[in-house]
């Protein structure tokens, strides 16, 4: 009985893993720039094409994202590649990984 408590202390003070390795994928988007003017933020626009529910017709469905972008490197209509990140402000949830086209 004695060994049991030992053995629950040494799992408890082994150290965790890096927190890269815990954490989830991210989400990617690519889509076209609709709005750059603002400093460091951009909107993204991304369409995306699904059947219809009832009728099975394909369809597309736009979203806007607002981007952080750090170096004001996207401008208006550049396809661009966005990732998920923590919340940067009210509305941005993503950032600006790369400019796919001009």
């Amino acid at each position: 009985m004695a060994e049991a408590p030992e053995q629950q202390m040494t799992e408890a003070a082994a150290p965790a893993q890096d927190p890269e390795s815990q954490r989830g994928t991210r989400k990617t988007r690519t889509g076209e720039v609709i709005s750059s003017g603002m400093n460091k933020t951009i909107v993204v626009q991304s369409v995306t094409r699904v059947p219809h529910a009832k009728f099975g017709k394909i369809v597309k469905q736009k979203k806007k994202f607002y981007a952080h972008d750090e170096e004001n490197k996207a401008k208006t209509g550049d396809t661009v590649r966005i990732m998920e990140t923590r919340p940067l402000s009210k509305l941005k949830r993503w950032r600006l990984v790369d400019v796919v086209a001009k």
